[in-house]
């Protein structure tokens, strides 16, 4: 029990850190800190530590910012993956077969993307811009109406 409050609480942690962290407030802050550093390189005569500070500094910042930021990215997606299932799911005439999507291999995406560009392709001679049908039988009705032109 005490390690699903942990996950939870990074959660929130992520979530709320990647939101300060990518507002304009955090971007002049970080400005701050680099006319700060420029403006102390005199006093410390531009030493090799006054370097090790900005460099150290920014490397570790980077370093765990790149965890909690893929961490509310997984999120975000996720939760946008949700809503467009429950749209798909929702929709009359919909292909459910693509509520899952994202589990698929990179070839089995390019048949799919190639499947619904040829869809819009021939949907798009089509006199009535409402009609929804699936790429046979949109092929058909472009082919009957080739043969009646």
């Amino acid at each position: 029990m005490e390690t699903k409050k942990s996950i939870i609480s990074f959660e929130r942690f992520s979530s709320g850190v990647a939101k300060i962290t990518g507002s304009s407030y955090a971007f002049v802050a970080a400005i701050l800190i680099v006319v700060i550093w420029a403006v102390c390189g005199p006093i410390f005569n531009y030493s090799n530590g006054w370097q090790l500070v900005i460099n150290t500094g920014t490397t570790i910042i980077t370093f765990l910012m790149v965890f909690l930021i893929q961490q509310a990215q997984n999120k975000d997606t996720l939760a946008l993956q949700l809503k467009l299932n429950e749209l798909i799911a929702a929709t009359k005439g919909a292909s459910n077969k693509i509520l899952n999507i994202e589990d698929l291999t990179e070839e089995e995406l390019k048949i799919l993307k190639h499947f619904y560009t040829r869809l819009g392709e021939v949907s798009s001679k089509e006199k009535d811009l409402g009609a929804h049908h699936t790429v046979e039988e949109a092929i058909k009705n472009a082919e009957a109406e080739n043969q009646i032109n």
